[in-house]
């Protein structure tokens, strides 16, 4: 099988959207790259899950962690060939494995190396303060703060560096600038 591949060099600062599901992070990405004049990376499993649900009807499964981190790094190094000063990532291999601890209570050690060697600049973990956003693929509405306390607590086991943002609409975005301007 496939490897996750190894991370990219890019010059500029990654930054890393990052929480549990329905906290905004695909949006505040993009507006982030907007303001920012540079490139943001999809989250690579909404797709590849979203397009196992409607051919098969089954939801994540352990086989599917690997490729979801693979398909992840790729978007990344490719971005880092076109963005400018700054790279915002809309999850990471850390945000699977994240995941994967909580629906499976394991996660692959390829997945594990993966997330020590990772450098990013800046994780901009999202507080559970926005309204809970129902689609096919989200399924914890009563379990976001224990989710939020699992994104933060892995956070903190690989010594990433962290800013917690909260606020709503405009407010969540002008918080992230200013996480994103104080910390680097």
């Amino acid at each position: 099988m496939e490897k996750i591949p190894e991370q990219r060099e890019f010059s500029g600062k990654k930054i890393v959207l990052y929480g549990p599901e329905s906290t905004g992070k695909s949006t505040l990405s993009r507006k982030l790259a907007q303001h920012y004049h540079t490139a943001q990376i999809q989250e690579f499993a909404r797709g590849y899950l979203q397009d196992k649900y409607d051919t098969t009807g089954k939801a994540c499964e352990y086989k599917d962690i690997l490729p979801i981190a693979i398909g992840q790094r790729k978007l990344e190094n490719e971005a880092t060939k076109i963005a400018g000063d700054y790279l915002f990532c809309d999850t990471d291999v850390l945000e699977t494995y994240v995941y994967c601890m909580a629906y499976f209570n394991q996660a692959p050690q390829e997945l594990i190396s993966a997330v020590e060697k990772s450098t990013y600049d800046l994780y901009v973990l999202l507080q559970v303060d926005l309204p809970w956003q129902a689609d096919d693929l989200r399924d914890r509405p009563e379990q976001r703060e224990e989710m939020f306390t699992l994104f933060k607590a892995a956070l903190l086991k690989f010594k990433k560096p962290f800013k917690i943002v909260d606020g709503m609409n405009d407010a969540r975005f002008e918080n992230a600038i200013k996480a994103i301007e104080q910390t680097l």
